[in-house]
């Protein structure tokens, strides 16, 4: 809602405009065409709205009621698995040829086993028997059990099943993931198969598998998906920016079924968990620091995490601090992905579009090893000689040295900004 930014009242006009501007940039992120309308007509009558014409700060008003729309079409708030009452609770992952379903069980099965639960993964599909060789491999790889579906089973697929699930129920095991059937599109074979299974099964979850780059092509077979099996939820393949939230809004506006999780990558931990706030903030531009305070999490020690953001808030970080940081952050995956959850307006704008070379940060990291504590301290007090003697330490070139001191000094500065430490003054 850039366009509302400035203004000192909301008229008709005004928000005609930042209406359009929202339809366009909603349609060129493929969101379906109906969702967009009814998104727009939902905006237009709570934003002219006494409440908001009254507001001390109208544009703000707009911007939260924008967002807390579309908070609430991805579903308002994250929702958790649906595990059975009595276990083996059945996962049963449905989709398309392509989209990434086979990963995916292998990633939800990952996630799961954290939980802690104790995952079986298993490959049904009448058609293509092989099918299940790249899951077996994926369950090997994560040192997760595997039931193999072998030919003599498959001639009896009733009876396959059954026994999967007494394997199953007799081990231990919970939940039961289940990969199943792929075709290039929907057909009467495919979902008769899917019926199969899903009625001896009964699984506490149909999971849809869904290519968030497909577009539009993923919202219909979504709703063919829903419509002719019926499905709990969904996970999006390849969401790994929010230039792929047009899906998401989509699916969930026409299947009427939440997201659970995304994929971000192919390697088994690229599986987040959804939160429909978080997502919306980053389609709108606000970033999702949330969930790049959780990568943080992940490896870092607490004290040291609360520190690190005192010392943010106070304008006291310092390039041991950025070391520190270096080697943790290369511990949550590329830096290109992590600019990508900051937020795009304000001081921040473009950051997401910075192209970072990891190669360069590691050689950061050598010549601020090559610096005494003081000079790391106080880049300031780096003159040329002890630059050069930095450069000849770390064995790269003296502008390499005086690019990262300047580089520094203007990141420093960046966070002694108002905006930013009133953002970093959320982080306890």
């Amino acid at each position: 809602m850039k366009f509302l930014r400035g203004e000192g009242t909301v008229t008709e006009k005004n928000m005609a405009e930042a209406l359009k501007m929202l339809r366009l940039a909603l349609l060129e992120a493929d969101v379906n065409y109906r969702v967009v309308k009814d998104f727009e007509a939902r905006i237009r009558e709570k934003a002219l709205g006494e409440e908001v014409l009254r507001s001390l700060s109208p544009a703000q008003q707009v911007i939260k009621i924008v967002r807390d729309e579309m908070t609430g079409i991805l579903g308002g708030r994250q929702k958790p698995l649906i595990f059975a009452s009595r276990p083996p609770s059945v996962f049963m992952l449905v989709g398309l040829q392509g989209s990434g379903k086979t990963t995916t069980c292998g990633k939800l099965a990952r996630w799961v086993s954290g939980l802690p639960k104790s995952p079986l993964l298993v490959s049904f599909d009448l058609k293509r028997p092989a099918a299940q060789d790249q899951l077996k491999t994926i369950a090997g790889s994560l040192g997760l059990p595997f039931y193999e579906m072998t030919a003599a089973r498959m001639a009896s697929p009733k009876e396959a099943l059954k026994d999967l699930l007494l394997a199953a129920s007799n081990k231990g095991y919970d939940p039961l993931i289940v990969d199943t059937a792929g075709r290039l599109h929907v057909d009467e074979d495919l979902m008769a198969e899917l019926r199969l299974v899903k009625d001896i099964l009964a699984p506490a979850e149909t999971i849809y598998v869904g290519d968030a780059m497909t577009g539009q092509d993923a919202v219909r077979s979504a709703q063919a998906f829903e419509d002719r099996i019926g499905l709990t939820s969904v996970i999006l393949t390849k969401l790994d920016g929010d230039a792929r939230g047009g899906a998401a809004l989509s699916i969930v506006s026409v299947t009427g079924r939440p997201i659970k999780f995304i994929g971000v990558g192919e390697k088994p931990d690229k599986l987040e968990v959804f939160h429909p706030e978080r997502m919306a903030s980053r389609i709108l531009g606000m970033g999702d620091v949330l969930s790049l305070i959780e990568k943080a999490e992940e490896g870092a020690d607490r004290e040291e995490a609360e520190e690190l953001a005192r010392k943010l808030r106070k304008q006291e970080f310092t390039l041991e601090d950025f070391k520190k940081q270096i080697v943790q952050m290369k511990k949550m995956g590329s830096f290109a992905d992590l600019l990508g959850h900051l937020p795009q307006v304000g001081p921040l704008k473009g950051l997401s579009k910075v192209q970072v070379d990891d190669r360069k940060i590691a050689h950061f990291e050598a010549i601020i090893n090559s610096m005494t504590p003081d000079e790391r301290q106080d880049p300031r007090a780096l003159d040329g000689s002890r630059r050069r003697r930095v450069a000849r330490g770390s064995g790269r070139p003296v502008h390499e040295v005086n690019q990262l001191v300047k580089q520094f000094l203007e990141m420093r500065k960046m966070l002694g900004k108002p905006q930013v430490r009133k953002m970093l003054g959320g982080l306890k």
